[in-house]
């Protein structure tokens, strides 16, 4: 952040907050433009607008992020009681907003074999309630278009084949890429759709009270989309890994909720699970190609450290699907390989596949 767009931050605060007393720290960035700061009230009152001496400012600079649609998301999940952060105040010109603090335990930091089942169920609990909010007439939710989800899998393409691996896929490779992008995009809209968070991960997800409430954060691209979108970011999360067992167990204890719910129509177990690998191709392809992005364009290294267990969820999910098979095979067969080269390290996750 510049000084001058710094300064302009703190003059808002202390306009808004009505008091010179607060210091700032700032805060790790995710991937976005985005910047996050808590302040901390040092005044022995607090302010009017504050019910906690801490606080987080989101700087979204304009025009690389729009925080309109933070805002009315954040409304909409609030009114369906989706544990997410009060606004305290906010400037969409400027692109500032003074938000609750939720602390700084994220999911991902408490997650045990102990407390995983219990942690799940709530994660899973407000999940359910978010893909059924309904959306405000001010901001209709955009649709997960076949397009879009196209586009998000070329990533996979362009990123990580060409720059990270170093490979320039053949006329015929093309072809399969093309066929195989156009086939799991038509299967996803071919789901129910409901309110997708689009990134509802273990980092997204902030422990509040003790274990007792999770609350969720980074929902500023939502989308009207596919039902089994975040549950696959959920249980096949790019940060951490479970045994295949406990997370057919969750899928079937979530398939179980909605279906008691009426959200599933007739949908089977068996049908539910061929859309949730095959949402996960679609999630994987596209994170695989936004972490070597982050690299290269970005300067953010941390995000390789991820790509092995991404690529090893594509590779599963592709696996056990004829419609997927020779697909799953060119990755075995030209991408693992390159990938080895490039990460040996990652051979005990991946050597099943060889």
């Amino acid at each position: 952040m510049s000084s001058e767009r710094l300064l302009a931050l703190t003059g808002w605060v202390i306009e808004k907050l009505e008091t010179h007393e607060i210091n700032f720290k700032s805060l790790t960035g995710d991937a976005s433009f985005r910047r996050y700061y808590r302040i901390e009230i040092l005044t022995d009152q607090l302010p009017a607008l504050a019910s906690q001496r801490s606080l987080i400012v989101m700087d979204a600079p304009p025009p690389r992020e729009d925080c309109r649609p933070f805002l009315a998301i954040n409304e909409m999940l609030i009114r369906h009681n989706v544990r997410v952060p009060k606004v305290i105040a906010s400037d969409v010109n400027q692109g500032f907003i003074i938000l609750e603090d939720f602390g700084d335990v994220v999911l991902s930091q408490v997650l045990t074999a102990e407390n995983v089942d219990a942690l799940y169920s709530q994660a899973m609990n407000q999940l359910i309630e978010l893909q059924q909010a309904p959306p405000l007439d001010r901001y209709p939710l955009p649709a997960y278009s076949e397009i879009k989800l196209v586009d998000e899998m070329s990533l996979f393409d362009e990123w990580f084949l060409r720059k990270f691996l170093m490979l320039k896929p053949s006329k015929e490779e093309q072809a399969l890429l093309i066929s195989t992008f156009d086939f799991l995009a038509a299967q996803a809209r071919r789901q129910p759709q409901v309110v997708v968070h689009r990134d509802y991960h273990c980092r997204n997800l902030m422990v509040l009270n003790d274990s007792a409430e999770l609350g969720v954060i980074d929902f500023q691209d939502a989308v009207i989309g596919p039902v089994t979108y975040d549950i696959v970011s959920l249980l096949r999360d790019a940060y951490v890994q479970w045994p295949a067992e406990k997370v057919q167990e969750w899928l079937k204890n979530y398939w179980e909720r909605q279906s008691v719910k009426g959200r599933l129509g007739k949908t089977s177990f068996v049908e539910l699970q061929q859309w949730f690998d095959w949402m996960g191709a679609q999630r994987h392809l596209k994170v695989l190609g936004i972490f070597a992005r982050l690299y290269f364009r970005d300067g953010k290294d941390g995000y390789l450290n991820d790509l092995p267990l991404v690529l090893f969820y594509l590779l599963t999910e592709t696996k056990e699907h004829t419609e997927l098979s020779t697909f799953h095979q060119w990755l075995c067969d030209r991408v693992l390989p390159a990938f080895l080269v490039e990460m040996p390290e990652s051979m005990p996750l991946l050597q099943e596949f060889l």
